[in-house]
């Protein structure tokens, strides 16, 4: 069965979002979607001492009715700041120095869109995920429509048999029209896995970079990708509700 995973392209995500990469045969950067304010597109969490800060990306017209693929940021010096904000988050890590060479390499993208993507595909290359993977752009594949029929339509022209999805998916998504298409739906069972952090109480909800910075080649140890049935999961959501 082929497994595919599409998803918004994201700023250094944290590391759940690794272990749907590491299930994933094909990925797909759905970087023709419009960009949402709010979203992690342009953002993600950092450390810093027993709390967190945002290290956001400022889009040139705070990126409104902008498809992904066309933000851009504005022209303050926010590539110096963020790399100053990571120093400070990490300081005192044992491997942060490849966690900033990733950084670096990462910020040498001139068009944003390419750099969000890079935040995915450099982190993922150091924890050696995915390697074999096939990687498109929603952009180049020609698929029209929207919603869930969308996302199905570019599931089945990606060869996928396993749609593998976040949680927030089940909002939206039509379960029965993708098995009567023959597509299986499943969600992440995110691990979560503690790895050593200068705090207290420990979070997995910042940038993969953390998790670089301090367990450097362990880093992939760290995530246990499992993935529950689209009936299971829903199931167990209601049961909280």
């Amino acid at each position: 069965m082929t497994a595919v995973v599409i998803s918004q392209p994201m700023l250094f995500p944290w590391p759940g979002f690794f272990e749907q990469l590491m299930l994933a045969d094909g990925y797909i950067y759905l970087d023709d979607a419009q960009f949402s304010k709010g979203s992690f597109t342009n953002r993600i969490q950092l450390l810093g001492g027993e709390d967190r800060s945002w290290m956001t990306v400022p889009l040139a017209g705070k990126g409104s009715f902008q498809k992904i693929r066309d933000l851009s940021g504005t022209a303050d010096n926010w590539r110096a700041s963020h790399r100053s904000l990571l120093r400070q988050s990490l300081g005192g890590a044992p491997y942060i120095d490849d966690a900033l060479a990733i950084f670096d390499e990462v910020y040498a993208a001139e068009c944003l869109c390419d750099l969000l993507i890079a935040s995915i595909e450099a982190p993922a290359r150091y924890m050696g995920i995915g390697i074999e993977r096939l990687v498109q752009r929603s952009s180049d594949m020609a698929v029209e429509g929207t919603s869930w029929q969308r996302v199905l339509d570019l599931v089945l022209q990606a060869g996928g048999t396993r749609y593998l999805t976040g949680h927030g998916a089940a909002k939206y998504l039509d379960h029965q029209a993708f098995e009567a298409s023959g597509v299986h739906v499943e969600y992440m069972n995110y691990s979560c896995t503690p790895w050593p952090q200068p705090r207290e109480t420990f979070t997995p909800y910042v940038s993969v970079l953390d998790l670089i910075a301090r367990t450097g080649p362990d880093a992939r140890k760290y995530l246990i990708p499992k993935t529950i049935s689209w009936r299971e999961f829903l199931k167990e959501e209601a049961s909280v509700s």
